[in-house]
């Protein structure tokens, strides 16, 4: 199914400078960038050089706007914005194994003071797009493939855009955008019923769409017969899925499925054949792996 078509989808858009100056100036900082002092002293230091980014695995490259605003912010501090260029890749595209993937010009000091926070960035974010990916490939165009907000702190706006660079649909960006009852929620409440009554006593919460967590059959019909908007199927069995999916019917004469809890893109093609909508998988941005790259200086460019 078209994730366009998913309730309470919302935009990751390529990020911008209100969103990445902060990011980027607190890794910087954190960092010492601005005052490096393995680099200060070398000769040569504001002669041009260029340094590429070189993949050791393939993967997807996610990340490009980061990782050129490191070096921009660097050059404008440093007074040589104007020696600054980029080449390369775009996000979206594919790398092999020992492909150069970017390149940027820049004086010496400019490109060592950055490296290495413009490579921490570039490789969490080609890891997130290239496990995105896989699972997306498996899901083959039968389900959407969402993230959570199972995010780094601060990095929220950064992981959910390589998700859908990756191929993937953003889920809810934050408490604000969706209800959702999950488990504790429903406790607190005293039950399903009176946490979706309370839910719909509520204008602000019930102009909202309504997610409801269920655990099994007769949470999901419980759950059905209060018109919520989609039921989060955790931790089912691929079984029980199936069988809320059959007895509810096909997609729009239903409540949206989203199956959740422990999913790995490996799952994504199982769960695919069981009648939901979509599969959220925190994976994707809690524990993703980064992808392995180098970042190598050449020799000087000039003068």
């Amino acid at each position: 199914m078209s994730s366009r078509s998913l309730l309470g989808r919302f935009d990751a858009p390529v990020p911008g400078h209100d969103v990445l100056d902060p990011a980027v100036m607190l890794a910087l900082d954190e960092d010492s960038a601005f005052g490096d002092r393995s680099s200060r002293p070398l000769p040569n230091r504001d002669r041009p050089c260029s340094g590429r980014v070189v993949a050791r695995e393939a993967g997807l490259l996610a990340g490009e706007p980061v990782f050129r605003r490191v070096f921009e912010v660097l050059a404008d501090a440093a007074g040589s914005a104007e020696s600054l260029s980029f080449s390369g890749r775009s996000d979206g595209q594919s790398f092999d194994a020992g492909d150069s993937v970017l390149t940027v010009a820049g004086t010496g000091a400019v490109l060592l003071a950055g490296e290495r926070t413009a490579l921490n960035f570039l490789q969490r974010l080609c890891g997130i797009a290239t496990v995105t990916r896989r699972a997306v490939d498996a899901a083959s165009g039968r389900v959407a493939v969402c993230d959570t907000r199972k995010t780094t702190p601060g990095l929220r706006a950064l992981e959910k855009y390589a998700v859908v660079i990756g191929g993937g649909t953003s889920h809810r960006w934050s408490l604000g955008d969706m209800v959702m009852l999950k488990e504790n929620h429903i406790t607190l409440a005293g039950g399903i019923v009176p946490a979706i009554e309370a839910i719909r006593a509520d204008p602000a919460s019930s102009a909202l769409p309504l997610t409801v967590e269920v655990r099994s059959f007769e949470e999901a019909k419980e759950a059905v017969e209060r018109g919520v908007d989609r039921l989060l199927l955790d931790n089912m069995s691929p079984s029980e899925m199936k069988r809320i999916a059959d007895f509810l019917g096909p997609p729009g004469s239903r409540p949206e499925l989203e199956a959740s809890g422990g999913v790995t893109p490996e799952d994504v093609g199982e769960l695919a054949d069981c009648g939901v909508d979509l599969v959220s998988i925190g994976s994707l941005t809690h524990s993703v792996r980064a992808i392995d790259l180098s970042f190598l200086l050449d020799h000087e460019t000039g003068g």
